[in-house]
């Protein structure tokens, strides 16, 4: 489980570390980085993947990305006396983003090119990663360090404590985690490259008329839903064939009482239905509120049979009528029992029923100063303890 997120210099994150919990709720205005939160936890599980350079570019590059505000706001502008200027850059471009857990720590530290390449490349804005380290336990310490990048060097600890520093040197865009996952190596690493991808990432389902979950599909054992929800009946026929049947059955009779989902197999091609009192005949997908289809897709990735080591959730509770929200708050509760949970939302009414539901949620309210995210309530002497690595 993780234990603490660290993020500096992404967006208005200009330096945030945050304690999480087996199920934390992130809240806050609009506005005030929540979106950011959940942004920054997906490039941390893009970098296991190679994919951290994709993910920038597609926010529009590092420079896009980076804290827009000044280095250090002045004692003038902190009381209000005097506007906020820009200043010139003192200090190396860095967006460093890192996590502890219960048995690894990783940091991870993107910078831009020190020297233009010769001959010039149309490619010199593509981060570079200048340092990542993996390490064992809470704290990042040298006694500690598994796993320690500079630039193109990698070095990994051997078994007996010593230091072995790898001959093939690394691409600077490209993570050790992916290069160096080695059981022979390091096993470490290959431990937790296959925690970080095992991270699942739900965000705003479609349910328009064209909408993937909508089209009936071929249908094949299923445990994970898919992240545009296409394959949702598949999911949910998985489910009740070797998943929590009960738990499925009373997510939605919580939801929808005395109804329950059908699963209509046409020469392999499955479609969702649902039988409602009252109906002589059960409701089509297509015939489906997009409230109800929301839902349905919630259930299906929260009683997964294949639990993930994070799961997270970005307002979930869009579309979905005020009455579906206990409902809801019942059906994250009971998947926290089973992984660790992250509910990214502003709806007030959802964050209340969770925190009734559940006595081990821990609620994470962000606001803005100075147009930078903190967490409220949080002193200097709050803060986990964090260290970055050094360049």
């Amino acid at each position: 489980m993780l234990t603490t997120l660290a993020v500096e210099n992404y967006r208005s994150l200009r330096d945030l570390v945050l304690p999480l919990s087996g199920l934390t709720l992130v809240t806050g205005p609009n506005g005030s980085g929540k979106s950011s939160l959940y942004r920054a936890l997906r490039l941390l599980a893009d970098a296991s993947r190679n994919g951290a350079v994709a993910a920038l570019a597609r926010e529009g590059g590092l420079q896009s990305t980076l804290w827009a505000g000044p280095e250090t706001h002045g004692r003038a502008v902190r009381e209000g006396h005097a506007p906020v200027q820009g200043t010139v850059r003192t200090k190396r471009v860095a967006l460093r983003l890192g996590f502890t857990g219960d048995e690894f720590g990783y940091a991870l530290d993107l910078g831009l090119p020190n020297i233009a390449p010769t001959p010039p490349s149309p490619f010199v804005l593509d981060p570079e990663i200048k340092r990542e380290c993996v390490w064992r336990g809470a704290t990042l310490r040298k006694s500690a360090l598994l796993a320690d990048r500079g630039g193109s060097a990698v070095w990994t600890r051997r078994a007996d404590g010593s230091w072995r520093e790898d001959p093939d040197r690394i691409r600077l865009t490209d993570s050790m985690l992916s290069e160096f996952a080695d059981p022979r190596a390091c096993p470490e690493l290959l431990v937790l490259r296959e925690r970080i991808r095992s991270w699942r990432f739900y965000d705003q389902f479609r349910t328009d008329a064209g909408a993937p979950a909508r089209q009936a599909r071929i249908g094949t054992r299923t445990p994970v839903l898919g992240h545009d929800g296409g394959d949702l009946a598949a999911a949910l026929e998985t489910i009740n064939e070797s998943g929590d049947a009960g738990a499925l059955a009373t997510a939605v009779d919580n939801a929808f009482p005395g109804s329950r989902l059908l699963v209509k197999n046409s020469d392999g091609r499955f479609e969702l239905c649902l039988r409602q009192q009252g109906l002589l005949r059960p409701l089509g997908v297509a015939e489906m509120s997009d409230g109800t289809l929301r839902y349905l897709l919630l259930v299906a990735a929260l009683c997964t049979p294949s639990p993930p080591e994070l799961l997270v959730l970005n307002e979930p509770e869009t579309s979905l009528h005020p009455d579906l929200l206990p409902a809801l708050a019942a059906l994250i509760a009971n998947a926290a029992k089973r992984t660790q949970l992250v509910v990214v939302s502003h709806a007030r009414p959802l964050i209340r029923a969770l925190e009734q539901v559940s006595e081990h949620a821990t609620t994470l309210e962000l606001e803005k100063e100075l147009g930078q995210t903190v967490l409220s309530g949080q002193g200097r002497l709050d803060r986990p303890g964090w260290h970055w690595p050094k360049r």
